[in-house]
């Protein structure tokens, strides 16, 4: 729905169902009265996701007019996708292969342009359309420095190709599409800094003279090209994850002339750890009721001088509740975002409070997604129907605005 700071929507990752027709089952299901609720007048976006499979039928001429009769006959619109999970994402162990296949293969090349074709038919004219994806690869597969320098460098010729079949896009069809790389724990690109670093020094040069002479033209027409269709996804739960100074980091990419395009409005969970051993075995306690098979919940510590302890998943992180070098734990693990506290743990809900401030103050973006997809997983008094659960999401994240 359309607020004051942009379009403000959440993404259907939380609906099961992986090839189409399921997941446009599930939709159906549920938008409608989501809409009810929260937008009854005007129009409402959806925020797409389909798997590999799903966009493999959706893209065929005659579901998507299915589908584009269907959003027009419910005064809805779809203006962002999640093009992060390939494959499947519900009652499966996801884990890692959140990624696969990853930017360094083919096959992720051609699923997010087929993406892209579908948000091009899909997209009102007078918008924008983003499709977030993965932060080129998750970083432990890639063993040594070479095979890491080399997955950068395949996985950016590829995304510098998808650029290049959005700019074909945008000369069809005047729609401007952008990717939108979400950086992730443990993902190659993991923070802020990280994605700065490669925008700069390896996506602008490397990217620059390929477009350059695969379309002829100038180094600086190509450099513009890039970043109208490479953008950042401002994923607040990652970013809080690892401490991020968002102030900071916003400023800065937009000071390098980089936009950002989109806010997915996620909180995760948090932890501060006393002294006391006995203290610390109730809060490992706590955290121990979120640590179930389907996604991986990274873990940073927060140490006392400031550094920083990395732990893959949480049992990991668990089996070192003891150590007295740290005082806080944040864990990737999307809980709702209209909770601060979790009895023992909290949210870092005033991240998204942060976020949504500098939102209003700049307006650094029109894309508002809200991504919280472990209903599945969630236990006890939270797990609400998931209808009331997004439209309760959703009115949290108006009453911020």
């Amino acid at each position: 729905m359309l607020t004051n700071f942009g379009y403000l929507t959440y993404c259907t990752n939380i609906h099961t169902g992986e090839n189409w027709q399921d997941h446009f089952a599930e939709i159906q299901k549920y938008f409608p009265a989501i809409k009810k609720e929260l937008s009854p007048d005007m129009p409402m976006g959806i925020g797409l996701r389909v798997s590999n499979i799903a966009s493999i039928d959706l893209v065929k001429t005659e579901n998507l007019e299915v589908f584009w009769q269907w959003l027009s006959k419910n005064d809805a619109y779809v203006f962002t996708m999640n093009g992060f999970p390939y494959g499947s994402f519900h009652q499966v162990a996801v884990k890692d292969q959140v990624h696969a296949p990853d930017w360094t293969t083919n096959e992720r090349l051609v699923y997010t342009n087929r993406l892209a074709d579908i948000l091009a038919r899909l997209l009102p004219d007078e918008m924008d359309g983003g499709i977030s994806t993965s932060p080129i690869s998750y970083r432990y597969w890639h063993k040594t420095p070479v095979a890491l320098q080399k997955a950068f460098e395949t996985g950016t010729k590829n995304m510098v190709a998808v650029a290049a079949h959005l700019i074909s896009i945008f000369k069809s069809t005047g729609k401007i599409i952008h990717l939108d790389i979400e950086p992730e724990p443990d993902g190659m690109l993991e923070s802020g800094r990280e994605f700065i670093e490669w925008f700069v020094n390896q996506l602008l040069p490397e990217g620059e003279k390929i477009l350059a002479d695969q379309l002829n033209i100038s180094r600086e027409e190509a450099n513009k090209l890039l970043k109208q269709h490479i953008r950042l996804c401002y994923d607040v739960c990652h970013f809080a994850v690892g401490y991020e100074p968002h102030e900071a980091i916003v400023n800065e990419v937009l000071m390098l002339g980089i936009k950002i395009g989109k806010i997915q409005i996620s909180a995760a969970l948090k932890g501060v750890l006393d002294k006391d051993v006995s203290a610390r075995k109730i809060i490992a306690q706590k955290f121990t009721k979120f640590n179930e098979p389907t996604y991986l919940h990274q873990v940073v510590a927060k140490k006392n001088n400031g550094g920083f302890i990395r732990y893959p998943d949480l049992p990991e992180a668990l089996a070192d509740i003891e150590n007295m070098d740290v005082n806080e734990w944040r864990a990737h693990f999307h809980v709702p975002i209209f909770e601060e506290d979790f009895g023992f743990l909290q949210s870092t809900q005033k991240d998204i409070v942060t976020v949504l401030d500098l939102q209003k103050k700049i307006n650094f973006t029109n894309h508002l997604e809200v991504e919280t997809y472990t209903w599945d997983v969630i236990e006890g008094a939270l797990k609400l129907p998931l209808q009331q659960s997004i439209v309760r999401e959703l009115n949290w994240v108006k009453e911020q605005l």
